[in-house]
């Protein structure tokens, strides 16, 4: 007695159908675990680049304190100056991702009108208009948040 399971697989083999599935299941998988090896390698490359840039940053700092002379003073300066520059920097990105949120905001709100007028004035069912309300809601809050409840940094 041949089970229902073999009938379907046995049939799947006998038009290629099976073989075909399998083949691509396994090229899936390799692609994944290709990609995800890949992402996984880049990021600790990056973090070690990182580490090294911050050891020999602070080896080239420690070397020149040492030195007899104006090499302190000179260090001082110049870890004061990067440590504004830092704070520069970092202020302009909190500034962009509050505009990216205020901008997010109101392009949701956008595609939630146009979504309602579009499913209102096109189709048989008025209530179904209403799925515009979802993007539309979704960029209200975005605008609630970096307008009113986000820290002061992003408004």
């Amino acid at each position: 007695m041949v089970s229902s399971g073999m009938v379907l697989l046995a049939d799947g083999f006998e038009h290629g159908e099976g073989i075909a599935a399998g083949g691509f299941f396994l090229f899936l998988s390799v692609l994944m675990v290709s990609v995800f090896s890949f992402i996984s390698i880049a990021v600790w490359t990056e973090a070690r680049r990182k580490e090294r840039e911050a050891y020999y940053k602070a080896e080239s700092l420690r070397r020149v304190a040492e030195m007899p002379g104006d090499g302190a003073k000179y260090v001082i300066e110049m870890m004061k100056e990067d440590e504004r520059i830092r704070q520069a920097q970092q202020f302009a990105n909190e500034m962009k991702k509050g505009e990216g949120m205020k901008i997010g905001g109101l392009v949701n709100i956008g595609v939630g009108v146009a979504l309602f007028c579009l499913i209102y004035f096109t189709s048989a069912q008025k209530g179904a208009a209403f799925v515009g309300l979802f993007p539309g809601l979704i960029g209200v809050a975005l605008l609630v948040y970096a307008l009113f409840l986000a820290p002061k940094q992003l408004r």
